[in-house]
């Protein structure tokens, strides 16, 4: 095994075309020192991309943060420091960026998710928590009459008792 033949990274080799033994990445590798490349924030949130942050953020964040993001999820039931809610002012008020990162690097008693959560699927969580925030502190009033009855047809079946 100590004789065998081989190509050094700098040596020439008439095997690969212009006889170059050190070769260039395939087109949209990542190199494994550096797997955690920056991937720019969507410039909008897409059905899909909300779809794909709403499963993550079952995944990984409804056992802290609960299903409406209140920090009220099963860990927190069962004695886990309660996170914040997302849809507080502070965290309201705070850029994309902040919820990346934090994914990314943990923050507190969170821990950093950079090495479960790929960065694609991070800005598709934050495109989710953007959803949620949005979705809280809206008033029946401020909603489309379409969605006004489907509320009220919702409401008026999770009563069984009142026929109206």
């Amino acid at each position: 095994m100590v004789s065998q033949p081989k190509s050094k990274t700098w040596d020439a080799n008439p095997f690969f075309p212009k006889g170059q033994t050190m070769r260039l990445p395939a087109p949209g590798t990542v190199a494994r020192a550096a797997p955690d490349r920056p991937v720019p924030q969507p410039a909008s949130a897409t059905p899909a991309l909300l779809a794909r942050g709403q499963e993550r953020y079952e995944v990984f964040c409804t056992p802290c943060h609960g299903a409406a993001g209140l920090g009220d999820g099963m860990i927190v039931q069962r004695g886990y420091p309660r996170p914040p809610a997302l849809g507080e002012a502070r965290l309201r008020a705070a850029p994309a960026q902040h919820f990346y990162d934090v994914i990314s690097n943990g923050k507190g008693n969170m821990l950093s998710y950079g090495a479960q959560v790929p960065p694609a699927d991070r800005w598709a969580i934050v495109a989710y928590i953007r959803a949620l925030q949005l979705s809280q502190g809206v008033t029946l009033a401020s909603l489309p009459a379409e969605d006004q009855a489907a509320v009220a047809a919702a409401s008026r079946a999770a009563r069984p008792g009142d026929r109206r």
